[in-house]
């Protein structure tokens, strides 16, 4: 197999092993809710948010830094170099792995209070349990940091299969446990809340250990062969650990930075959100409601649209450096445009009807649980779905135009604004004042990301401009015939809108008929074509021939 099309393999590979993973880690929420409602889920968040943060910063990135650095050094025949990174690596990432799980242990009975302001308790979730969850999940820190770093060597000697496995499995035994466990305390044993959430929070750590044993496996396999490429290097690079660490980083960071984004709104929001609605005399119990749904619930739902559509408009973010380096501005500037047209024309839809669905989408997958207040906030989190996409996608075109550090730059601005107007807006607004600030801070980092495009890349938006104001239109039509039958199986159904079933049955036909008048217009006026090209041009084909 020739090394093109080995690493075309092994991109696809890890692509597809990327989306299994998101897509199971957004489905099995589902049925989690369902086991311990949004009083659970808001308990979950308090643990795992700050985990995520800690994760991210000590492994979002590693891997592809890692295996830029190997690969580097590999192509040079200096297979040594990239083996003694990845020695000294493993013993460093265990020792800042046991460290970060310990502060992360030792902190949490300083962090729990500024999550629910004060002791907790009445009906929401006391101290004890808060610190209970937080604790639970630090054990993960000591696995998760190596994973990364073993992933990444594999990927730098072009082998995708070691990290797509072992993702997958990770993410399984991660949920089956997840599942099991809250659904035996639950509902056999009818035990405490808190001790299901606990266990749901050290499935990480339980996931790790299912990921770690199929990285050991492969490693097994192939070590002999590594080890034989290191001592038959033909060039050997005399390189200190500390010039070693210091180019893995100048790799990472900007992805580390980029990466952190949601982690870091929704620690933001859970430090604000529940304090900010206890001032305006809502109950620690309801303030929980409302911060369940806006941090975990509605915002698993709109991540699967901007998973979907960012993971097609990023599959050419390396033509685009491979581009930019050649010096191409006419193929860059037309690849830079069919990035931006797959993305919105894939979340604008997705956007709307989301927005006018959301009673239907958050009622059939939460089985009706808070249906009245979850479907009212993710009505207003629906355009965050293109706000979400439209930033990964900005800051990923900044890295391929080698500009990474102006994507930081955006992103901090973003937060700063976050962070300034988000107990205000909540103050103002109650639940949707964080969905608002949100959306301000995307808003800027977004516009400074266009912004940085056009002036380095030397990019006009108007033929961005000129199609979206199409897909706005393509978008508006189906929103109206969405809400049209809607209303009339609402009207028509015995037992309304409440009852589940009838949900189920108004979404699935409001579904098909939103998709069939949104592909029906994107083929008539040719725009479905001009973006998507061979992907749907057979459908033109069968609707000019009928």
């Amino acid at each position: 197999m020739s090394n093109d099309s080995q690493l075309v393999r092994g991109t696809l590979l890890l692509t597809s092993a990327t989306m299994i993973s998101r897509i199971l880690g957004l489905i099995y929420y589902f049925p989690f809710l369902w086991l311990v409602g949004t009083k659970g889920a808001a308990l979950y968040a308090y643990a795992y948010n700050p985990y995520t943060i800690l994760l991210s910063i000590s492994t979002m990135g590693l891997p592809l830094a890692v295996s830029k650095f190997v690969s580097k050094y590999n192509a040079l025949e200096d297979y040594r170099t990239g083996y003694r990174l990845f020695r000294s690596g493993l013993v460093l990432l265990s020792i800042t792995g046991f460290l970060a799980a310990l502060a992360l242990f030792l902190v949490a009975p300083v962090i729990a209070p500024m999550f629910i302001g004060g002791n907790g308790g009445g009906n929401g979730n006391t101290l004890e349990d808060v610190i209970l969850v937080i604790r639970w999940v630090s054990p993960a820190l000591l696995l998760v940091p190596m994973m990364s770093l073993v992933r990444g060597y594999f990927q730098g000697f072009q082998s995708m299969g070691p990290t797509a496995v072992s993702q997958v499995i990770e993410q399984v035994v991660r949920i089956v446990f997840i599942l099991t466990t809250s659904f035996f305390i639950l509902k056999v044993m009818h035990g405490p809340l808190a001790t299901a959430v606990s266990l749901a929070t050290f499935a990480a750590f339980v996931g790790a250990i299912g990921g770690m044993a199929v990285l050991i496996w492969y490693w097994l396999k192939r070590q002999k062969d590594i080890k034989k490429r290191v001592l038959e290097s033909k060039t050997i690079h005399e390189i200190s650990l500390f010039s070693m660490y210091k180019e893995l980083m100048l790799y990472a960071i900007p992805f580390i930075l980029v990466g952190l984004a949601i982690p870091i709104y929704q620690q933001i929001d859970t430090f604000t959100v529940n304090k900010a609605l206890m001032s305006l005399g809502y109950t620690l119990g309801q303030a929980e409601d409302i911060f369940a749904i806006l941090n975990q619930t509605s915002q698993k739902v709109i991540m699967i649209p901007v998973s979907l559509a960012t993971a097609l408009g990023l599959t050419i973010i390396p033509a685009i450096t491979r581009t930019f380096t050649a010096g191409d501005k006419v193929k860059l500037h037309n690849q830079i445009t069919q990035t931006f047209n797959i993305l919105l024309y894939l979340t604008l839809p997705a956007a709307v009807g989301l927005g006018v669905l959301s009673y239907q989408v958050y009622g059939s997958l939460y089985a009706m649980s808070e249906v009245d207040l979850g479907s009212y906030l993710l009505a207003w989190y629906a355009p965050t779905t293109i706000f979400y996409a439209l930033f990964t996608v900005t800051a990923a075109i900044l890295q391929g135009i080698n500009r990474q550090k102006y994507a930081v730059y955006g992103l901090i601005g973003g937060i700063l604004l976050k962070i300034a107007f988000n107990y205000e807006f909540v103050q103002l607004f109650e639940g949707k004042g964080a969905i608002l600030s949100t959306d301000l801070g995307y808003g800027f980092s977004i516009l400074f990301n266009l912004w940085i495009i056009k002036k380095f890349a030397g990019y006009s938006y108007r033929p961005i401009i000129k199609s979206s104001m199409t897909m706005v239109v393509h978008s508006t039509v189906m929103g109206l015939a969405v809400w049209l039958v809607k209303w009339l199986f609402i009207l028509w159904l015995p037992g309304g809108k409440e009852h589940f079933l009838n949900t189920v049955i108004t979404l699935v036909v409001s579904l098909i008929v939103g998709i069939g008048v949104y592909l029906w217009l994107g083929l008539r006026s040719n725009l479905a074509v001009e973006i998507l090209g061979n992907r749907i041009a057979f459908l033109k084909k069968k609707n000019v021939q009928k």
